[in-house]
């Protein structure tokens, strides 16, 4: 406090102790504690131990800052998940979407790059260079612009996938085809199909607003917008305890408000057919459409890992700075002379590695909580409610740093989306007509919830934590950028886009190929999503061939009716 207060001053035993007797330090934490929560029921929440100002203000203030950016940034975030989810709603609406396999690449890619990485590409190309946008304040509407695209780009691209993975399930419905036939116009098709989905994003649409609001800190600190995930960092990293205490309030309390009109949004969009029974599952068991993106982002991948493994990522050599691409540097050279390359393969062991771990703990914490909504309500509203900037604060304030910190961080929050997802698709699969069947049959709880539940949930939920394996690297990448996580001369992917954001517009390749890495992370982790199957020959025009899967004859129905309540033969079950 002495430091944040006046550097110049000596820290001297008896400044130290006016200190702590101005503060009350001696009274220990749950005093302080108590004292603070028992003056916001009064409104008022201290004054900052650095600046000396009333906190409650400042706390207002950033957040009003914070909301008006999240604004723009779900309108920016809203135009890009209808792009993305253009083509599937075109040919489902009018009947065409049999057969087509999941896309996105373009998606992929987009989500995968940092935000501060586009903050920062945005800034200096059309704010400085060009001159369109103002690059750097907090004045009026045409300083919300940018921010907000930086923000809501990627996001809309996450969100817009998520929704074109459930849009397929929707359309292959009864009622779908009962309006086709009836003539329906395809645009009242298509709407009520994202109102069929949306009841099942609602709770990961309220954890990106609170991301929105407290998780751009990278973004408020390139564009020096005096939002509160900005403010919460500047406390948390001068330890004004008031401020941090203020800042973390207010996005639990968010994240609490979000959570509450995300369910109640959805109660009034599915309400009736959750309380009667009357849903049908969107997620049908369909074999991965036959495709070789996976393996080609793959192949690529790999390809870049293991031809800079060989080659050394911590040579220094001064005579070869900032050198461009050539056939001794492939990929060009950094600040200090080293090889691009090798540094980007080097950091994929541990940015890949630990991205993997953390998404693997993830997807099984969250199926376990997310079978428990009651249980993982709370919990859900308040890890989605601290931003993994914020948490790798917490967690090197605890543990101290270290290069598992950001590990840590980004595990403590990473698995609320997934767990939120999960009981999203559980409230709606227990209002499926197929459960209440088999639930009058006299199956168990734990039957329904082995035989039934999990397989339609398991799918779509593991294909969300794919998708989120990009957000993973790229939150780690993000504490690496802020200085929290590993430190020089490690490889780490944010930690080189960091070293390397200062000489972006002299050497553009020593920041666009840790970017283009993790994109193709991203393309990678999307399409594999989807499933790889590769496709088969075709027979020659001469020989004979069946029918395709979907117009494939319906099995014979069965002589008894109690035989309808029997599993289907092999042979039945080899046709479908």
């Amino acid at each position: 406090m002495l430091k944040a207060r006046s550097a110049d001053r000596d820290p001297t035993p008896g400044t130290l102790r006016a200190v702590r007797d101005q503060l009350g330090l001696d009274d220990g934490p749950s005093a302080l504690l108590g004292h603070w929560l028992g003056g916001l029921l009064h409104g008022d929440a201290g004054t900052s131990w650095v600046s000396g100002a009333q906190v409650l203000p400042s706390v207002v203030q950033a957040l009003g800052a914070s909301l008006l950016l999240m604004a723009g940034a779900l309108a920016v975030a809203a135009g890009t998940a209808a792009a993305v989810c253009a083509r599937t709603l075109l040919l489902g609406a009018r009947g065409r979407l049999t057969g087509r396999g999941p896309g996105g690449t373009t998606s992929a890619v987009l989500a995968a790059l940092p935000e501060f990485l586009v903050a920062s590409v945005l800034a200096s190309v059309i704010g400085v260079r060009l001159g369109w946008l103002p690059a750097l304040g907090w004045y009026g509407p045409r300083w919300l612009v940018l921010p907000s695209l930086a923000l809501g780009l990627p996001a809309g691209a996450l969100l817009g996938r998520l929704l074109d993975d459930l849009l397929p399930g929707a359309f292959a419905e009864p009622w779908a085809s009962a309006a086709a036939a009836r003539g329906v116009p395809p645009k009242s098709v298509a709407r009520q199909a994202v109102r069929r989905c949306v009841p099942g994003l609602l709770p990961n649409l309220g954890l990106f607003v609170v991301g929105l609001t407290g998780g751009s800190v990278a973004v408020e600190q390139i564009f020096d917008i005096p939002g509160l995930g900005r403010l919460t960092l500047h406390a948390a990293l001068a330890q004004d305890l008031p401020v941090l205490q203020a800042g973390t309030l207010s996005l639990v309390l968010l994240a609490a408000t979000a959570g509450l009109l995300a369910r109640l949004t959805a109660r009034l969009l599915i309400g009736p057919a959750l309380r009667d029974g009357a849903l049908h599952s969107p997620h049908r068991a369909v074999p991965p459409a036959p495709r070789f993106l996976p393996l080609l982002y793959g192949g690529l991948l790999a390809a870049v890992i293991g031809f800079g493994l060989p080659r050394d990522a911590l040579t220094l050599n001064t005579t070869a700075r900032l050198r461009a691409p050539s056939p001794e540097h492939p990929f060009g050279t950094d600040a200090l002379g080293r090889d691009v390359l090798a540094r980007v393969s080097h950091g994929a062991l541990t940015t890949l590695g630990t991205a993997l771990a953390v998404s693997a703990a993830a997807l099984a914490l969250g199926l376990l909580l997310g079978v428990l909504p009651r249980l993982s309500g709370p919990l859900v509203d308040t890890a989605g409610a601290v931003p993994p900037v914020l948490a790798g604060l917490l967690v090197a304030g605890i543990a101290g740093g270290g290069p598992w910190t950001p590990a840590v961080a980004v595990g403590v929050v990473a698995w609320s989306p997934l767990a939120a997802h999960t009981s999203a698709l559980l409230r709606q699969e227990r209002a499926t007509t197929h459960l209440a069947a088999t639930r009058g049959l006299g199956a168990g709880r734990w039957y329904l919830l082995r035989h039934e539940l999990l397989p339609a949930v398991l799918p779509p939920v593991t294909r969300h934590a794919l998708l989120r394996l990009p957000g993973v690297a790229l939150s780690l990448a993000a504490l690496g950028f802020l200085g929290l996580g590993a430190q020089p001369p490690s490889p780490e992917w944010g930690l080189l886009l960091a070293e390397n954001q200062p000489y972006a517009e002299r050497a553009p390749w020593a920041v666009l190929v840790p970017a283009a890495v993790l994109a193709l992370l991203g393309a990678l982790a999307v399409t594999a999503a989807g499933g790889v199957r590769p496709p088969r020959r075709r027979k020659r025009p001469g020989s004979p061939a069946g029918p395709p899967p979907e117009q494939a004859r319906p099995a014979p129905l069965p002589e008894h009716p109690d035989a309808l309540l029997r599993p289907p033969s092999t042979s039945t079950t080899e046709k479908r």
